[in-house]
């Protein structure tokens, strides 16, 4: 099949498949293959408008069982000099100041800690709940409740339930890396396999808890594990149930290899280019028009490339991050407040708007 035709299809608002995806991805001209996702993109969200948030990261603790190889901030234990957990007294600081600034939202991550245990996780959210009543829970990710429910010899689904009632509002995509075992495997292996990964978010699309999707690309995935994983969360997306919020956005950011042990591990690892970026939300874009919203990470690639992703099919552009520590400790230090948010959504030619958790736009 040439690329005339795989074009058509997609235009005709017909699906393709991997091998067709995979064609376009590698042969398609940059330029094209964003003029095709950008048309998909006006076509989902025809408002000339980019929406982002004011929320906050906090990290519950930096203790944690994982080991991933990609990740320079986690303590395996509590003996080591780093080593912390957050106080409620140092949430509500936080969490008064993301208030100050206009947010509402708490990115809670926590690791694999197997010290807390369920009713750790249910006391803090009931605690951060009547401290903060309109304080909305986007907190913990796959892995964390696969790990809880292995550890309380319960199922996925009595976990999300009792953490919901206990106040968690959302369920974010972490973790995710490349869902491809061969991978995981290498970078993550003492997290959940992928199709662990994947069952978590079925059974929070059956509750109907809004999920987001994420993807850690520009290491040692191929191109093809690379589109395996967006396929994955396409053909989830097409399971959830009549009426169910599912994913809500998907967020594929880059690789970031400074302080890890995966690029003294694999030392020819190669910084992700701005055009492997560029095309890789295109056809996150191409793949996933049963996902609302596409997010271009300016924190890993800096602004002048988030700026361009706009024309590769996203329509958004997260968070400020008022906090962020996980990414920071291998090395980057972009910042963002709101109004350079704004002015930068402008400089692409769009018009900012301000969302919540829902993606609503907040006037």
């Amino acid at each position: 099949m040439n690329f005339d035709k795989i074009i058509s299809k997609i235009i005709d608002r017909q699906e393709v498949d991997l091998k067709e995806a995979l064609l376009i991805y590698e042969g398609l001209p940059t330029s094209e293959l964003m003029q095709i996702a950008f048309t998909i993109r006006e076509r989902i969200k025809p408002l000339n408008t980019v929406s982002w948030i004011i929320d906050r990261n906090i990290n519950i603790s930096n203790i944690c069982a994982s080991g991933c190889a990609f990740c320079s901030f986690f303590c395996a234990s509590e003996k080591e000099k780093k080593s912390f957990t957050t106080t409620l007294a140092e949430y509500k600081v936080k969490v008064e100041e993301l208030f100050r600034l206009g947010g509402s939202q708490l990115l809670l991550q926590g690791g694999l800690n197997p010290e807390f245990k369920l009713s750790y996780y249910e006391n803090l959210f009931r605690e951060l709940k009547l401290m903060f009543p309109k304080l909305k829970l986007h907190a913990l990710g796959p892995p964390e409740i696969h790990f809880l429910a292995r550890l309380e010899k319960i199922s996925v689904s009595n976990v999300l339930e009792r953490l919901t009632k206990a106040g968690l509002d959302s369920l974010p995509g972490a973790g995710a890396e490349i869902l491809c075992d061969r991978v995981r495997r290498i970078v993550s292996p003492n997290k959940c396999t992928s199709a662990q990964w994947l069952n978590v978010m079925q059974e929070a699309h059956k509750q109907n808890m809004l999920t987001t999707a994420t993807m850690m690309f520009g290491h040692i995935e191929t191109p093809e594990e690379r589109l395996k994983h967006i396929f994955k969360i396409k053909n989830t997306q097409d399971k959830k149930p009549t009426g169910s919020i599912g994913f809500i956005a998907f967020i594929p950011w880059t690789f970031q290899s400074p302080n890890t042990t995966l690029i003294q591990r694999f030392p020819a690892i190669k910084k992700t280019s701005i055009d492997t970026y560029l095309r890789t939300i295109a056809i996150s874009r191409i793949i996933l028009q049963n996902v609302d919203n596409i997010q271009a990470s300016w924190l890993t690639t800096g602004t002048e490339t988030a700026k361009m992703a706009l024309y590769a099919g996203a329509n958004d552009l997260g968070s400020i991050m008022i906090e962020e520590n996980v990414v920071a400790s291998s090395g980057v230090t972009n910042k963002l407040t709101a109004v350079e948010m704004q002015e930068l959504i402008k400089q692409a030619g769009f018009e900012p708007r301000q969302r919540e958790q829902y993606y609503n736009f907040i006037d």
